[in-house]
């Protein structure tokens, strides 16, 4: 006897029948396309559709995040050689990554034990956070009290005495930082405090979008990372100042042409002819004119001459003498009449 599952008059659906069902319902289901302006259009029609995270959320446009890394790297180069003055060793800086994150993800990513320094920078809005590795901050304090500059291994939370020593190259840090946007705005940082965890940090909103720079330091033997954390409204008025400027310069202002006298033009007569505005006569009158009538004139009609080069009204003057001839001293540009469109 025959199992039912194998006669084709069972019903029965195999696994690869299903799956081939399953491919056309989503083929012919597809989710609604939504635009800008909240209206549905056709998945069909062309255009272009990108993934988004909004767990992730990048307030910086790819031109903006390239602009702010060109920066940054002059940031950290300039640092290198500074603190390499400062310590009297070489120091070598890198770039690792700079990206937007969330405060959460930010400060949640941050390493225990820690040692972070709280710092305003003035005139801005916010709160900023500078990250740095106990064994590097350690190291630093040795070489800063005359030691050689090897790597220590201890990682634990620093003193007091150890912090204010480093507070020393947390500010040449942050005034490097700041030297970076003289162009767009005079900044000045002010360190307001120092945490060693991240997780109970509350300078910023849990979802407020921060600009994350970590770089990597090479000092002596030991490579860690510093990382310095900006919450974007922080950063917003300086990104816009490098917009505007970068427009203005890509757009600058075109200068007027300058009028330039040629010698070709001395020997160019054009006809010179100064008339005077009348009142409106009718035709009448204009044919029973005869030689000697007088055609009255309005009062201060003197102070109206109309000078015509070549036709073309161009001057307003006053009629007067000048020795034993008429002349006319000229008082200003009459506008050219509007254009036709």
């Amino acid at each position: 006897m025959a199992d039912a599952a194998d006669s084709p008059s069972s019903g029965m659906l195999d696994q690869s029948e299903i799956d081939q069902l399953l491919a056309q319902a989503v083929a012919e289901v597809r989710p609604p396309l939504l635009r800008f302006d909240g209206r549905r259009g056709d998945a069909d029609a062309a255009g272009r559709v990108e993934a988004y995270d909004f767990r992730n959320p990048a307030f910086l446009t790819e031109v903006e995040l390239r602009r702010l890394r060109i920066l940054h790297e002059d940031f950290i180069r300039y640092l290198s050689a500074r603190l390499a003055l400062f310590l009297r060793m070489e120091c070598s800086l890198k770039m690792a990554r700079l990206q937007t994150q969330t405060y959460a993800k930010f400060t949640e990513a941050l390493p225990s034990p820690t040692h972070i320094c709280l710092f305003k920078v003035e005139p801005l809005l916010g709160v900023g956070v500078l990250d740095i590795n106990p064994r590097l901050a350690l190291t630093l304090v040795d070489r800063l009290l005359g030691g050689r500059g090897h790597s220590v291994k201890a990682e634990r939370y620093l003193t007091e005495i150890e912090i204010a020593l480093l507070e020393d190259v947390l500010k040449i840090i942050l005034e490097e930082w700041c030297a970076q946007w003289r162009e767009e705005m005079e900044l000045h940082t002010q360190l307001i405090g120092h945490e060693n965890n991240g997780r109970f940090l509350q300078t910023s909103p849990r979802d407020a979008v921060v600009l994350a720079l970590s770089i990597e330091v090479s000092f002596g033997d030991c490579s860690e990372q510093i990382q310095i954390g900006l919450p974007y409204y922080t950063i917003e008025p300086l990104v816009k100042a490098v917009q505007h400027r970068r427009q203005k310069d890509s757009t600058p202002d075109a200068a007027p042409a300058r009028a330039e006298w040629r010698a070709v033009y001395e020997h160019v007569e054009i006809p010179v002819i100064a008339e005077w505005p009348l009142t409106d006569i009718p035709l009448r009158e204009i044919a029973a004119l005869r030689v000697g009538d007088v055609i009255e004139l309005p009062v201060g009609v003197l102070d109206q001459t109309r000078v015509l080069l070549n036709g073309a009204p161009k001057f307003i003057g006053t009629v007067g003498l000048e020795g034993d001839q008429v002349a006319v001293r000229v008082q200003g540009k009459i506008a050219p009449p509007p254009a036709r469109t």
